[in-house]
């Protein structure tokens, strides 16, 4: 209701809210309107306002009613004199009279209430106060006049915008509103601005400093001036479903912007938001719909705050009814007397559109869109228009709804009485699928209370309208807000929000998955179902116009992909069902008082660690190798460090001497990674001569070696005796390794459990000048018929491979994620060796990737500098941020990112805001391995500059 509060600082009976929709505002002239009642002349001074579709006189003495005259009735305009017969009085200021067909009374003795229509011919006389301009004022009114009168409405907006476009071109910013004197211009364009209902044109002109916005009509006000520095947000709108509009924020209010404009030329929106984008590029973050995600699936956003972000970055605002905010129903029960947050069917199912919970309306409902010519739709009616918000939001902006419906309030048993009767009408109603808006989960009650005693009419019982009924179970209108609130926030609503989010912002708001969720509305609603643009016949464009703005508008698509669910605490599920998106991972069992008490010690000082991770100090330097260090491994005493290196060699370094103990070589090539097997009794290497070392550490030699793969080994994780080994010929192999065995020094016999393929396509070898490849089945087919007419034979067919270059596995053991050189990602679940999603995220080689301590979650780097974050359960990306450099590896925690660069320095990046928070000078060279404690409070690093270094938390 931030608009509400807008008007409510204005003063002033007049306001842009007595024009017709579409309607401009253009000049004002004071007058005195002369009326003669019983023999007796008055005078009545005011203002007389020129529009582009009627006349409107506001009388200054608050008693009298604002007159407002269709020039449409109008009969007769024209300039008058007065005549006196005394040649020595002095002459009379000329008049102006207009004979009407019809009158509305507005705001009799200055109360709201639906305009009073006084039908029948009547003259007006006004005589202007600046005489000489009365003229002028009858030739502008009977320009206007002229074009409400035109038969077709395209012809009548065609004129009107020719008006306003010649008014426009004869004005231009008065830089006397320049705010300072030095300020420097950089650029001047017309544009209008939004308020609800309404817009208002005139001239925008941008400096150094300052935005203005300079109305034609000099009102509310004859500048707005928006200072650059104080903006935290700006967002491009659509308006009319065209790419035409610009919201500007000077709070982190969501839903309270400074305000909205809406251009002429989408080239003048643009050039203007880069300008301002420039601008603040050094102070103002940049929020995606991913970004907000991450932080509203780890706590840091309630669902009400994730609902708005998603709004605004979805083009709602509180400026556009066609586009207020949406917000779910979320309770179904307005019955009981008490409101049972942990009964699942207290609450509405979100997975379903209004019009689908409802299973027999549903069936007439389908029915009909069976036969229904192209282009077909399930609903005649939208969600979200001007209508259901001004229904909701009557008692607090009666205006708007007098606005809206010609100067009359809805009949009385259609307004919103019960909310209890909404909603009922709403799984009932043949034509009614509205949800709600923000209003319903504020802290403002004003909209359900009648607080303006305003006449809102009286049912059929013969009862007025007054306050809305609320349920039995909420006490007043606070307590209605608290508990939905509270609903809105429960765990029922965490756990599946995301289910409506899917409906509304996501990937089955459109086509098949739109069809088969029953959420298919009118074509003109969707973005990209029109373009107006194309439509030559202005009448027709004028009339979708209108209708996309009174019928409502879905909003833009933020999502292709299911949504992931929200993490809750899972130790006191409500869910009536499964989540279409269930987890893959499961959380462990609950464990005992003891050990609950001790994990929740470790985590604590996690989170402090964490939180403090940019106090990291360099402990001291040791360079051990010849060439760059590639793994770092650790005994659980921390006595003892071992590195391999690309010089072939792993390293033992004693933290207790401080100085190289031990420096083995198992081949002539690189050794890639090294792991600590439990124990401490073995290091085990990988090594691109395509083989995988185990070293006893007692008895100071090789004890084993496992020849598994056809390439260099890459990489290696060990969990449960079991050791997976990541390769350049394409796989990731499972063996089954006893640690037993190794820490006794016997020879272990290595069993191989399961091969991850990775396979980028299919290439057919045709001639020496003809290559295809082929990424499907039926491409492969067709290419095996392809060698077959050209008579080569079948062999010849061959599977791409691509290197996987890095793997890691979640905590529990259940899920591996591998990084390839192409730039995909793929997770698989290591019981049943399935493929579980794939992602192409980056553009070039994955040098890293690990899974977040709760597992939700893969960070992934690359050497196109960008790091990825993917939704576990949905294989969507849900972060992407640019580093200003090449990061080689990393640890973090979920939300903040430790990583190592090219140039050679850790950085510690806020995933949660996508900024680089510190940077610590460390290596000479790319870092190209890094080690973490538990405790997260040591970290060892190994670089291209044969240096490992090591650090710690100084806190």
């Amino acid at each position: 209701m931030a608009f509400i509060k807008r008007k409510e600082r204005s003063k002033e009976r007049f306001s842009l809210l007595l024009l017709d929709l579409e309607e401009y505002y253009f000049e004002q002239h004071t007058v005195y309107h002369v009326t003669t009642s019983s023999a007796k002349k008055r005078k009545i001074r005011g203002s007389l306002k020129v529009c582009s579709k009627s006349i409107i006189f506001e009388p200054e003495d608050h008693v009298e009613p604002i007159l407002k005259i269709p020039l449409r009735d109008c009969k007769k305009i024209e300039a008058v004199e007065e005549k006196d017969q005394n040649p020595f009085n002095e002459s009379k200021p000329a008049g102006l009279t207009i004979l009407c067909k019809q009158v509305y009374l507005i705001k009799e003795n200055n109360v709201v209430a639906p305009y009073r229509v006084e039908r029948g011919d009547s003259t007006f006389l006004f005589h202007l106060e600046v005489s000489s301009k009365t003229e002028d004022v009858v030739q502008t009114l009977l320009q206007l006049h002229r074009a409400s009168c035109l038969d077709k409405l395209g012809d009548q907006t065609a004129m009107i915008a020719a008006n306003l476009q010649s008014r426009l071109a004869r004005t231009s910013f008065d830089k006397n509103s320049f705010q300072n004197v030095s300020e420097i211009p950089h650029m001047e364009c017309e544009a209008e601005m939004v308020t609800p209902l309404v817009t208002n044109p005139g001239h925008v002109c941008i400096t150094d400093q300052s935005l203005y916005f300079q109305p034609l009509n000099g009102y509310p006000e004859q500048v707005v001036r928006i200072e650059l520095h104080r903006v935290k947000q700006i967002y491009k709108r659509r308006h009319g479903l065209r790419p035409l509009g610009l919201e500007v924020f000077c709070t982190e209010n969501d839903f309270c912007s400074d305000i909205y404009l809406k251009f002429y030329k989408t080239s003048d929106r643009n050039d203007l938001y880069y300008y301002i984008a420039t601008f603040l590029e050094n102070h103002m973050v940049e929020h995606t719909a991913e970004s907000y995600m991450l932080q509203w699936q780890r706590g840091h956003l309630s669902n009400y705050q994730y609902l708005l972000h998603l709004n605004n970055l979805a083009d709602r605002s509180g400026n556009d009814l066609s586009q207020y905010p949406v917000f779910p129903w979320i309770i179904a029960d307005y019955n009981s007397t008490e409101l049972d947050m942990m009964n699942p069917a207290t609450f509405r199912d979100l997975s379903k559109p209004v019009g689908a919970l409802n299973k027999e309306r549903l069936e007439r409902l389908l029915s009909r869109y069976r036969d229904m010519p192209d282009p077909r739709f399930m609903y005649g009616s939208h969600y979200s228009s001007p209508g259901y918000v001004l229904f909701y939001l009557v008692r607090v902006a009666p205006e708007h709804m007098l606005c809206l419906q010609n100067g009359r309030y809805d009949n009385a048993d259609r307004m919103f009485n019960s909310i209890g009767e909404t909603w009922k009408n709403c799984l009932d109603g043949a034509t009614d699928f509205k949800e709600l808006i923000p209003d319903f989960y504020g802290n403002d009650p004003s909209f359900l209370l009648n607080c303006l005693s305003l006449d809102l009419g009286k049912r059929q019982g013969g009862s007025s309208v007054q306050d809305v009924v609320l349920p039995p179970w909420a006490a007043d209108a606070s307590d209605f807000l608290q508990k939905s609130q509270k609903a809105l926030e429960s765990q029922y609503v965490s756990e599946h929000l995301h289910e409506w989010i899917d409906l509304v912002f996501g990937f089955k708001q459109k086509g098949s998955e739109a069809v088969a969720a029953h959420n298919v509305f009118h074509p003109l609603t969707y973005e990209g179902g029109i373009d107006c643009d194309s439509i030559e016949d202005p009448n027709e464009k004028i009339a979708m116009l209108i209708q996309i703005l009174e019928f409502g508008q879905t909003p833009t698509q933020l999502f292709t992909t299911p949504h992931p669910q929200r993490i809750t605490p899972r130790f006191q599920s409500i869910s009536r069902t499964p989540s279409v998106n269930t987890p893959l991972n499961e959380l462990s069992p609950a464990s005992t008082s003891e050990d609950s008490s001790f994990e929740d010690l470790t985590e604590e000082t996690r989170r402090l660690a964490w939180n403090n991770i940019a106090k990291l100090k360099l402990m001291s330097t040791h360079k051990i190798h010849k060439e760059a260090v590639t793994g770092i491994a650790v005994t659980r005493t921390a006595s003892s460090v071992f590195t391999t290196s690309q010089d072939s060699t792993l390293k033992m370094f004693s933290r207790e001497s401080n100085g190289l103990q031990r420096s083995m070589s198992f081949s002539n090539m690189a050794l890639s990674s090294c792991l600590m097997l439990p124990e401490d009794k073995a290091v085990v290497c990988s090594s691109w001569d395509n083989n995988v070392y185990f070293y006893s550490i007692p008895f100071g030699r090789r004890q084993d070696t496992l020849m598994g793969h056809d390439d260099a080994i890459s990489k290696m994780c060990w969990k449960d005796n079991q050791l997976y080994t990541a390769s350049w010929d394409s796989t990731v192999k499972v063996w089954q390794c006893d640690s037993a065995d190794i820490a006794n020094n016997k020879r272990c016999q290595f069993q191989l459990l399961a091969e991850f393929e990775h396979e980028a396509g299919v290439r057919a070898c045709l001639s020496p000048h003809m290559m295809l490849t082929c990424l499907s089945e039926m491409t492969l087919l067709f290419a095996i018929c392809l060698s077959l007419s050209v008579q080569q034979p079948y062999p010849n067919l061959c599977f791409l491979h691509v290197q996987v270059n890095t793997i890691n596995l979640n905590p529990a053991g259940t899920l591996l994620v591998s990084g390839t050189k192409d730039g995909t990602v793929t997770i698989w679940d290591t019981s049943s060796s399935v493929q579980l999603h794939q992602v192409h995220c980056h553009s070039g080689k994955i040098h890293d990737v690990a899974f977040s301590p709760d597992s939700r979650h893969i960070l992934s780097v690359g050497e196109d500098s960008c790091l990825k974050v993917i939704d576990v359960q949905t294989g969507m990306m849900i972060s992407s941020v640019q580093a200003d450099e090449e990061q080689r590896c990393f640890c973090w925690d979920g939300n903040t990112v430790l990583s190592g660069g090219q140039s050679g320095h850790l950085q510690v990046l806020d995933l949660l805001s996508n900024k680089v928070t510190t940077r610590i000078p460390g290596h000479s060279g790319a870092v190209t391995a890094m080690w973490m404690n538990e405790q997260c409070s040591t970290v060892i690093t190994g670089g291209e500059d044969k240096q490992i270094i090591f650090w710690k938390l100084d806190c």
